[in-house]
């Protein structure tokens, strides 16, 4: 799809404020070519999921496991799989998460030398894998404002540093509104989720920023 120019941008955003996520996620269908939902099952991720799939059944969705998540969330992650019948493609680390504990000891710190290799390690590379491989136009994602300050600083449509359109259709629900659109479409959640990269919840975990 063509680039999106900032008034172009700027406008879409302030109608799409006024609209229902499935109308958001139907206008990004029908303008992009190869669109891609990434998930990575925290908390919510059942609605932009399940949304994307209604408008578009087997729409690919990217799902990049770190390797550290709880037994609830690969349970949760399995249950949407096997009721939404959803496409996925899994990707993970190169090394697998007990060799890299066994080799460097574990988790590091926020404040370790090492994070940031960690974080390329476990989050990264194979996100970027991910996406070189299935090169997307539209890029679905459920990032809301509230959540970290540089989503504050975006909208329900922005660019990746990629120049790939990242939608976000749920930019402007807050978790209320989120529980009563899980409730209504009789979808599971999950709150015990652990993401190694980020330790506190306001913290950017390096795929959009």
């Amino acid at each position: 799809m063509k680039r999106l120019s900032d008034t172009e941008l700027k406008e879409l955003n302030k109608k799409f404020k006024e609209e229902n996520p499935p109308e958001i996620i139907r206008w990004a269908i029908k303008e992009g070519e190869s669109p891609v939902v990434t998930t990575n099952f925290r908390p919510y991720e059942a609605a932009i999921i399940y949304a994307c799939n209604a408008v578009k059944p087997g729409i690919n969705v990217i799902w990049c496991d770190t390797g550290y998540n709880t037994p609830q969330t690969y349970k949760h992650a399995k249950e949407l799989i096997d009721s939404l019948k959803l496409n996925i493609s899994l990707y993970t680390p190169v090394e697998t998460a007990a060799y890299r504990d066994a080799i460097n000891g574990g988790i590091p710190s926020v404040d370790s030398p090492f994070h940031a290799e960690f974080t390329k390690q476990v989050k990264l590379e194979p996100f970027q894998r991910a996406m070189a491989e299935h090169e997307p136009d539209v890029w679905f994602t459920n990032l809301r404002k509230g959540q970290t300050a540089f989503r504050d600083s975006i909208d329900i449509l922005s660019y990746s540093k990629d120049g790939v359109l990242k939608v976000s259709p749920f930019y402007h629900y807050s978790d209320n509104q989120l529980d009563e659109y899980l409730k209504e479409n009789e979808l599971p959640n999950e709150f015990k989720y652990f993401d190694p990269t980020k330790v506190l919840d306001n913290r950017e975990c390096g795929l959009h920023a």
